[in-house]
């Protein structure tokens, strides 16, 4: 059996089973009420930074999406920190191992995604070292601890849409009862990033948060797929454009017609920093199913 193991367990989020369960017991302790109108939601966009900056942003995702339904299978597109090459990759069997106790891999829709499209391969090696999926698990396990995952890590190119095209045509066609979540941080601005172009410090960030990082959450409030990876390409607004793409083309042809914004902070708000230069930003977006009177 496939085992993936934590490579960022003590550093992104605690190591320890007792820590993390607290942790994240707290992180996810807040749904937001009324999302959607009673609407169910499809999945939804969340932030992979370190617990202490974004984790209460996934968190709350999470939470909302339990509060709407318990999907058997949650398909979790990551984004692309360690390049291996062309193609989306799949981790098809096995489990992943958390603080909390694995995390099961749905073999079988697994199976049948990769039949959908030849632009998903096979690959659990490049998974190794990719954090965005796994700093998810702990949290997804404590609000829906049956739910299975399949993890697809998704470069920001613009095979993406089809990607996500494939999943949800499988998720269709087998009627799979399962929720679609894609992994990003916004944006990256400061010194240490190489982003300095709107100014040092207060001003600099205030660009960052409340105009570069909105055109691209904009996007996600429109389900507006096609101009992700052109607009982070363009305005370096998220790192996992192309887990974005995949699942907004996913919602969207599931049923989605809006994105709802839960949350919007930044590194530098969250760590409560007036000082700060540098900063990364991070929202939580659900997509609810449109309403059957529209």
């Amino acid at each position: 059996m496939m085992i993936r193991e934590p490579a960022r367990a003590g550093s992104f989020y605690p190591g320890s089973a007792e820590q993390c369960a607290a942790a994240a017991a707290r992180l996810t302790a807040r749904p937001a009420g009324g999302v959607g109108a009673g609407r169910p939601l499809l999945g939804g966009v969340v932030p992979h930074a370190g617990w202490t900056f974004s984790g209460a942003v996934a968190g709350q995702v999470f939470a909302t999406l339990a509060a709407s339904r318990h999907p058997d299978t949650m398909v979790i597109f990551g984004a692309v920190h360690y390049r291996r090459g062309k193609g989306a990759w799949l981790f098809g069997s096995g489990r992943w191992q958390t603080p909390l106790g694995p995390v099961e891999v749905d073999e079988r829709l697994a199976e049948r995604i990769l039949g959908h499209t030849n632009l998903i391969v096979s690959d659990p090696f490049a998974h190794e070292m990719e954090h965005s999926i796994e700093v998810q698990l702990g949290l997804l396990r404590t609000v829906l601890p049956e739910c299975r995952i399949v993890p697809i890590i998704v470069p920001p190119d613009s095979a993406a849409l089809e990607v996500g095209d494939a999943v949800a045509r499988t998720i269709e066609s087998y009627g799979a009862d399962a929720m679609v979540v894609g992994s990003t941080d916004l944006t990256h601005y400061g010194p240490s990033y190489g982003l300095v172009e709107h100014g040092f410090g207060a001003e600099g960030l205030a660009w960052a948060k409340n105009v570069n990082d909105r055109r691209m959450i904009e996007l996600m409030q429109r389900v507006s797929a096609e101009e992700v990876v052109g607009e982070a390409t363009a305005n370096h607004n998220a790192c996992g454009a192309g887990a974005v793409a995949a699942t907004i083309a996913a919602v969207r042809r599931l049923g989605a017609q809006e994105g709802i914004v839960l949350a919007h902070t930044t590194s530098a708000e969250v760590m409560g920093s007036p000082t700060a230069e540098d900063s990364v930003g991070y929202a939580g977006v659900v997509f609810p199913a449109a309403d059957n009177d529209e």
